[in-house]
């Protein structure tokens, strides 16, 4: 069973140390004590937290796809030349960047402030890990 300190699954989630905690007392999360006598929380059992706490917004374009990987967010940034482009979206605490013809950026008719899907269907994902840890 991997351990993780309460700061560490604080940062993970993107709440405080406090939310955490609270958690914790709440009954939502379970916790132990590590070798250190520091909390530490069971990382599978924060990881199905982090799930069922993830609030996405609805894909509105209601089209069946194959992919899975579908990030609803808002266009920060468009850089165009004549041929291509660079499309950068903000999706939650996610930035996703597409490169597209220029003329699908007419096309989709996408300017900074519009809603788009990044939408990432990939043969190869690669995972890391911390040092030490593999």
């Amino acid at each position: 069973m991997t351990q993780i300190r309460i700061g560490d699954a604080a940062r993970f989630l993107a709440v405080s140390d406090d939310t955490v905690r609270r958690w914790i007392d709440g009954g939502l999360l379970g916790s132990a004590k590590d070798a250190s006598g520091r909390a530490v929380v069971d990382a599978l059992e924060l990881a199905g937290l982090a799930r069922r706490n993830a609030v996405l917004p609805g894909d509105p374009s209601d089209i069946g796809r194959s992919a899975r990987n579908r990030f609803v967010g808002i266009v920060t940034d468009i850089i165009t030349d004549t041929v291509m482009a660079q499309v950068e979206l903000q999706c939650g605490p996610h930035r996703v960047v597409s490169l597209m013809s220029s003329e699908a950026v007419r096309d989709l008719g996408l300017e900074k402030g519009s809603i788009a899907i990044a939408v990432v269907k990939a043969t190869t994902v690669i995972i890391e890990t911390p040092a030490g840890k593999g």
